[in-house]
């Protein structure tokens, strides 16, 4: 069955619908239900990974402050 048949077979049915109501459907609910769950599970996942961030930032080493400074560090031994 090609799509322009479909369509011919689904022309009749659209004079039927009142063209000043207009609702989403059950297919309009059926999507926003779906996107409000991804987003919900979206927003679950990323606070468990937030959660595993530390945020606290380590101590530089002193040699790795004079190596990017340019001095030479003293030599140990």
């Amino acid at each position: 069955m090609s799509a322009s048949l479909a369509l011919t077979h689904l022309v009749p049915l659209a004079d039927e619908i009142d063209k000043d109501k207009v609702t989403p459907g059950v297919l309009g609910f059926i999507v926003f239900a779906v996107m409000a769950l991804a987003v919900w599970g979206l927003m679950k996942s990323m606070n468990r990974h937030m959660g595993k961030v530390d945020f606290q930032e380590t101590p530089e080493r002193e040699t790795t402050q004079a190596d990017a400074s340019g001095k030479a560090s003293p030599a140990k031994g």
